[in-house]
């Protein structure tokens, strides 16, 4: 077996395997949603309509968890998608990494 720095530990290479998957599953899904909104945007009657409603206010962005599980929508997002306080979200969570330390 050769010493090679460049390999992980099992738990941290299954760390970053799983890392990367989340972000290709977000892709995936990104592509996919824009490929529904594109279809439903032609005007075919392939019975996309219901997803209109599905186009209008939907933002993704990136957030940390606060105190107490609390995840904040950034200030232009709530704007631009008219959300108010006490207003009822659904949210889609994909874990991106740990918090190495309290400092970040």
């Amino acid at each position: 077996m050769t010493n090679n720095d460049d390999v992980l530990w099992p738990p941290a290479m299954f760390t970053e395997q799983l890392r990367k998957a989340g972000e290709e599953f977000t892709q995936q899904q990104q592509r996919f949603y824009e490929q529904l909104l594109a279809a439903n945007q032609g005007g075919s009657a392939g019975g996309l309509s219901d997803f209109g409603a599905m186009s209008m206010g939907t933002a993704m962005f990136k957030t940390r968890v606060q105190s107490g599980g609390r995840l904040s929508i950034p200030d232009a997002e709530r704007e631009a998608l008219g959300i108010d306080e006490g207003d009822l979200v659904q949210a889609f969570v994909i874990p991106i990494s740990k918090q190495r330390d309290n400092n970040e």
